[in-house]
């Protein structure tokens, strides 16, 4: 991808790729799409912009399944989109974007691009530089300014796998630059910032646990143990009713260290959860089994257990002896 274009005194185009997909051309909003897979096309070609792709490529992630070899499709929401843009190959108009066709394939050019998408990317990356070289107001004003960027994941409500695959790196992203700002609040025991920090992050995942215990662990040095637990118990209720799992090891021995107690009751329900039975307190308040036509009070009950004989288990000697040959083939 190339790299973020700044505003300059040509053509202003102005795409945004996170959260809902918008288009605004010399301060025009795109609307209108001719065809249905125009905006797609578009979209593809304007994060792989300056690039030549192929039609076999562009099937391949618009229209996958279908064959290439015909390529109506492709001819159609490209004529399309030149028409929407304005987008001729050898004189663009007033928006600026030239869509080309070379060697067997297509590629976008846009003049006076600030694309949302480039700019996030730049902020995240400058960011955690300058958090590895030391530099923590740096970081944290470029990090803060890339999560301000970030409206929504990208393209919201689309589907198709190329939108998916770039979907999970951009989220990635937005979570390794927010757990460099929580690492930054809670080192600065700035209780504010962090709790904001960890609330946008479980809005993009609901089950980072790291968030989780940051949260619990602030709440504890602050002494709110109900807080401590309430973090806990929905983490734990999330992990469980949504991945079918236990929270971490690391994440029980967080809440056994603040609240012992939670602690034991916790690990109690999640044996029994995953295992089906009733914790041992229940159990142990069953009664004890009885043949059928017994009374409930009977002191055969009681007795039946203690009259039965001890059958003392004989010793064996078969892994003795196994030894002692082991031991004469060894010094013959």
């Amino acid at each position: 991808m190339t790299t973020a274009a700044t505003e300059t005194a040509g053509p202003a185009v102005r795409v945004r790729f996170l959260g809902d997909f918008e288009l605004t051309v010399n301060g025009t909003p795109v609307q209108r799409w001719r065809a249905g897979k125009a905006r797609g096309l578009f979209q593809y070609l304007a994060v792989h912009r300056g690039q030549m792709l192929t039609r076999d490529r562009l099937y391949a992630s618009l229209w996958p399944g279908a064959d290439s070899a015909a390529g109506s499709s492709l001819k159609v929401a490209a004529h399309a989109l030149r028409r929407v843009l304005d987008a001729h190959p050898d004189r663009p108009g007033d928006s600026g974007i030239q869509l080309v066709y070379r060697d067997f394939g297509y590629v976008l050019h846009i003049t006076g691009l600030w694309c949302d998408l480039d700019r996030f990317q730049e902020l995240v990356h400058t960011g955690l530089r300058a958090a590895a070289a030391g530099d923590a107001p740096l970081a944290r004003t470029r990090l803060r300014a890339a999560i301000g960027l970030y409206g929504g994941e990208f393209l919201r409500g689309e589907s198709a796998d190329w939108v998916v695959e770039q979907r999970e790196y951009l989220r990635a992203l937005a979570l390794r630059a927010l757990g460099a700002l929580r690492a930054d609040a809670e080192a600065r025991e700035d209780f504010v910032e962090l709790i904001e920090v960890c609330k946008r992050t479980l809005e993009i995942d609901r089950h980072h646990e790291e968030t989780y215990r940051a949260l619990m662990a602030a709440h504890g040095r602050r002494g709110e143990l109900a807080c401590v637990r309430r973090w806990y118990e929905l983490c734990a209720r999330r992990m469980r009713d949504e991945l079918a799992v236990a929270p971490g090891h690391e994440t029980q021995r967080l809440l056994g260290a603040l609240l012992p107690a939670a602690a034991r009751a916790a690990a109690a329900a999640s044996v029994s959860a995953v295992t089906g039975a009733p914790p041992a307190s229940v159990r142990a308040l069953r009664p004890t089994a009885r043949r059928a036509g017994t009374p409930a009070w009977s002191p055969e009950v009681r007795t039946t257990a203690l009259a039965r004989p001890v059958r003392r288990a004989r010793p064996d000697n078969r892994a003795a002896a196994a030894l002692a040959r082991a031991a004469d083939q060894a010094t013959a």
